[in-house]
């Protein structure tokens, strides 16, 4: 066999066990299948969004002394939102819940079935487990943390959004983080590190390590759903671990 067949073959067993690996890793994570995104009721591109001097101050209505928008201002931008066809099957926009001014955000994947129908992020089983994560370990009431997801609408069957669902979001997102400007975001799962690190990941991988988002630094963990599936004492452990150092930063940043 010539050196450049040995070399064409050695690259073919490295394409073979990357592609093994990332399907292990999909079904570690419960994913089994991916569907068609579904046809949109309306595509348009989401104007720039305003800002605080946008927004008239009322009685309850915070305003900001700098440009960044308020979260009134972002839920006020989403509107009934026709964006993408996640649209079409919602109960309830789930925008956010919690400290407008919180120090850490926690941003998760989407709403599930419970969230759907309270139209509040992280209400169902996975959401009890994140309460006790925040209140029992952190030490800290969920009301004190920001809380939202990277889709605002339930994806069917709780699947992983899909590219177009997610670019659609991605302006209300990114408005809520500016608007809350938290000195620390904790990434739960896979799509959730993945949108904001800009880059396909594998959670188990990088969770517990330091990365950063438009000068904020991001931890990434494992997402409280990943957790139920899986309830060893090392994934808690992680988890854990990872909401602790969150914690310790956001302290030494003056939180």
């Amino acid at each position: 066999m010539s050196e450049d067949v040995q070399e064409l073959a050695a690259q073919a067993r490295e394409i073979i066990a990357d592609a093994r690996a990332w399907v292990m890793e999909w079904l570690d994570e419960g994913i089994d299948g991916f569907e068609r995104a579904p046809a949109a009721r309306r595509s348009s591109q989401p104007e720039p969004m305003r800002t605080a001097a946008d927004v008239p101050t009322r009685d309850g209505v915070r305003s900001r002394p700098d440009d960044a928008p308020t979260l009134e201002a972002v839920r006020a931008e989403l509107g009934e939102c026709t964006r993408c066809g996640l649209s079409n099957g919602r109960q309830h926009i789930v925008f956010g819940d919690g400290n407008p001014d919180a120090d850490i955000l926690f941003v998760g994947e989407g709403p599930g079935q419970t969230e759907d129908e309270q139209g509040l992020p992280f209400v169902g089983r996975a959401g009890e487990l994140l309460t006790q994560m925040i209140e029992k370990g952190m030490g800290i009431a969920r009301s004190d943390v920001y809380i939202c997801n990277i889709v605002k609408c339930r994806p069917p069957e709780n699947r992983n959004p899909l590219p177009d669902e997610v670019a659609a979001c991605r302006p209300f997102l990114d408005g809520q983080i500016a608007a809350v400007k938290p000195k620390v975001i904790v990434a739960l799962g896979k799509p959730a590190a993945g949108l904001l690190l800009g880059r396909d990941v594998a959670i188990t991988r990088i969770r517990g390590t330091w990365h950063d988002y438009r000068g904020i630094p991001l931890m990434p963990t494992l997402h409280p759903a990943y957790v139920l599936r899986q309830y060893t004492a090392e994934n808690r452990r992680a988890v854990w671990e990872d909401l602790k150092a969150a914690l310790a930063r956001a302290r030494e940043a003056g939180g």
